[in-house]
């Protein structure tokens, strides 16, 4: 799990660097239209990052309840944003979590948010999809979790090799959701 920090990024720094950049790119930083970019950029990058500067034990606020079943709770279509960490692109796309609680629920709202305490970090999606997943475990002791990420990436669709059409799918399954196939399917079909 990548480190966390409550340090607020220095936004004047950040907009005076992204200005030496709007310059080194050939643009006039002083022109109208972006007079104010730089500023904006630097409250848009402490926005789109704000999961460093959160932790799972804070995200989940002791929102976890007894429940005396250990049904399958599946949570699916989650939006969620981030920024890959080789190009500071965007990507995109829904999050599905599963898991088989014992004794043990999260807050529904939660799932939400750990999945964007993990987006808004720069990310790549494999990496993402299993922190959620090992966050889910680790916060409800659940007999098994699944996590499925179905993401669109504009380092693919803007530049390289512009595929506009495609979608990374990636998956994370631990404990039941890895050991019994059963479970695994169910999973699966349930959130198509």
């Amino acid at each position: 799990m990548k480190k966390t920090t409550s340090t607020v990024p220095n936004e004047k720094k950040i907009a005076e660097l992204v200005r030496e950049i709007i310059v080194e790119l050939g643009e006039d930083p002083d022109r109208e239209g972006l007079l104010k970019t730089p500023m904006r950029v630097a409250k848009a990058m402490t926005f789109l990052t704000r999961g460093y500067r959160q932790n799972l034990k804070a995200v989940v606020n002791n929102a976890k309840f007894t429940s005396g079943t250990n049904h399958m709770v599946i949570l699916k279509d989650i939006e969620l944003y981030s920024l890959c960490e080789h190009h500071l692109l965007p990507f995109y796309g829904k999050c599905a979590i599963g898991y088989i609680s014992k004794g043990k629920v999260l807050g529904v709202s939660k799932l939400a948010r750990i999945v964007d305490m993990f987006a808004r970090r720069f990310q790549i999606q494999e990496r993402m999809t299993e922190e959620i997943a090992n966050a889910i475990m680790a916060e409800t002791g659940a007999e098994g979790v699944g996590v499925v990420i179905h993401a669109k990436h504009l380092c693919m669709m803007m530049r390289g090799v512009e595929k506009q059409n495609s979608e990374m799918t990636t998956s994370a399954v631990l404990g039941t959701f890895r050991s019994d196939e059963k479970v695994r399917q169910e999973f699966l079909s349930l959130i198509r």
